[in-house]
């Protein structure tokens, strides 16, 4: 597709495909569509500034697995397991890192009532087929030194993995752009619909955006995440069901006369998840020296305040899985929204609206979850086919079914 000069805002684009939304899970299916030979639009205002900005980047579905969420276990798994070609393809297509580590999973116990709930997790875990590898508190400090003496035991999951979702979005919206991908740096002002000829019914066909452009598009790709069931000239019977939620996440780095006196920065080799008395708390290391830790989970809305409550909360637990992070420097606070749907899933395929394609509600998962989700909805854009092992994922699962009174 061609593309317009930097002085020339076309009036009108015409697309195969709209994508609406520049986070990793949007720019993954923009990449993957392209390739696909589709014409494809992206359409966000600040690529990659939402909550793909905030993510830490965990590829855990082992760690992420819950008894009613076998399914989602499954696609997570399949995801996890394509990302080593998914992230070779993109640095060879863009000579750009992604911050992959393949260095596995440990989750640790703080006191007995926290191993026994990992252990519990760990019964799980192996049904799912997929077992971990049960540690000592001593086993847990011979494989990360820095732990905290406390620490009463835990479970190494070597098959996990981790990225750098700021990396990624980067490598992704470079690799978009080499396939094809025209990327306008607006938001949707308003979604368009026509009328097809044949059936009479409504479906979508684009979008105007907030710089005033008209993109004609023949089909739509709902990738907003908390947002996008708010977009503008969504009918609401063709929602989909996300709300934000907020998580609040903090960045160390190794102090500054450490680097300079060329002394290792690193605590931890690995993901490192903990429970202390009962409150979650993740550690993920970056190749840097840079450590994230998050965690928490709070019902407030589209609210992204970074609080005093929130940071202590972090800080206090992480401290007690590994004391060490006292003496790192304060990089950086912040608050993302996860887009969460009723039973934790995401919405992928074809919405009630025709032509409109949702790929949202990916909650705590969407970096894991991007390669599975390019694929699966590329595929549909391409073929007009979504696989059975999609179909738990549908759009259709939530809609409300027409009930009548015995006297109607």
């Amino acid at each position: 597709m061609e593309k317009p000069s930097a002085m020339e805002k076309p009036s009108a684009i015409d697309s195969d495909v709209l994508v609406v939304g520049g986070g990793v899970i949007g720019l993954a299916i923009a990449w993957r569509a392209a390739q696909r030979g589709l014409r494809v639009v992206v359409a966000d205002a600040d690529p990659g500034r939402g909550a793909s900005r905030a993510a830490a980047g965990m590829l855990t579905p082992v760690a992420e697995a819950a008894y009613a969420e076998r399914a989602l276990f499954e696609l997570s798994s399949a995801s996890l397991q394509s990302y080593p070609g998914f992230v070779a393809e993109l640095t060879e297509a863009t000579g750009l890192p992604t911050g992959y580590r393949q260095t596995g999973t440990l989750l640790v116990g703080y006191d007995a009532d926290d191993l026994a709930l990992i252990r519990e997790h760990a019964a799980l875990s192996e049904s799912f087929g997929m077992p971990g590898e049960p540690m000592s508190g001593r086993d847990c400090r011979r494989a990360e030194p820095l732990l905290g003496p406390a620490i009463s035991g835990g479970l190494l999951v070597s098959g996990d993995a981790s990225v750098d979702p700021r990396l990624l979005t980067s490598a992704l919206l470079a690799a978009a752009g080499e396939a094809g991908v025209l990327h306008r740096r607006a938001a949707v002002a308003r979604l368009a619909t026509s009328h097809d000829q044949m059936s009479g019914a409504e479906r979508a066909a684009g979008a105007e955006l907030t710089d005033g452009t008209q993109v004609k598009a023949g089909q739509v790709v709902l990738a907003a995440g908390w947002a996008s069931a708010a977009l503008p000239g969504l009918p609401p019977w063709a929602a989909p069901p996300v709300r934000p939620v907020k998580g609040q996440i903090v960045r160390l780095r190794p102090a500054a006369a450490t680097v300079a006196a060329g002394l290792p920065g690193a605590l931890i080799g690995r993901t490192v998840r903990g429970l202390v008395q009962g409150s979650s708390v993740y550690l993920v290391p970056r190749e840097d020296g840079e450590l994230v830790i998050g965690a928490t989970q709070e019902e407030m809305g589209a609210d992204t305040t970074v609080t005093a409550g929130g940071i202590w909360q972090l800080l206090r637990d992480a401290r007690a899985i590994v004391p060490g992070i006292t003496e790192l420097e304060l990089a950086e606070t912040a608050a993302g929204l996860r887009p969460g749907t009723p039973d934790n899933a995401p919405v992928l395929g074809p919405s009630a609206l025709a032509g409109l394609v949702l790929a949202t509600g990916h909650f705590r998962s969407g970096v894991l979850l991007a390669p599975v989700t390019a694929r699966l909805i590329a595929g549909f854009l391409a073929d007009g086919e979504m696989p059975d092992s999609a179909a738990p994922f549908g759009p259709g699962r939530f809609a409300v079914k027409e009930t009548r009174s015995p006297c109607g």
